[in-house]
């Protein structure tokens, strides 16, 4: 058994699990496809960080390989698999809880969600005539020169 040398990289079962959901190695045209396991180290990576796919690490390959495969496995539904395969093992052992709960203590409120001024929305005339929608507590509204405009003064 190998040694794992990063902290988001697969182990020797882990990707003897997924391996025979891949792909072939040996591609339609082009030349020699990099090691699968050393790109979904790559993703995993990427995915786990956040990090931008050019700041992925060097050990992983280019970063355009990465991507690019990345959106290839998702496009022939390479990952759909994966995950379909692992969630019924995983379900099968009575690894999974499909009773999911979510309260107050986990979910939080975006951070553009405070600060927003309490009513519905208004419709304002604006000084060319368009009426357009704005915040605003109470009823619908109109500006004072549209009201002076309309009485003819």
């Amino acid at each position: 058994m190998s040694v794992v040398s990063g902290r988001f990289e697969l182990t020797d079962v882990e990707y003897a699990r997924i391996a025979p959901l891949l792909p072939a190695m040996t591609p339609q045209r082009g030349g020699r496809w990099r090691d699968h396991r050393q790109v979904i180290n790559g993703i995993v990576f990427r995915v786990r960080t956040g990090v931008p796919w050019r700041d992925v690490p060097a050990r992983y390959g280019p970063w355009k390989t990465l991507y690019k495969r990345f959106a290839r496995w998702q496009e022939d539904g390479t990952w759909a698999r994966i995950e379909a395969m692992l969630q019924a093992d995983a379900d099968a052992a009575g690894d999974l809880d499909w009773h999911g709960n979510a309260d107050s203590t986990i979910v939080r409120a975006h951070q553009h969600a405070a600060g927003a001024r309490k009513g519905g929305w208004t419709v304002v005339t604006q000084r060319d005539g368009k009426d357009s929608a704005s915040r605003a507590a109470g009823g619908p509204r109109r500006s004072t020169r549209s009201v002076t405009d309309e009485a003819g003064t």
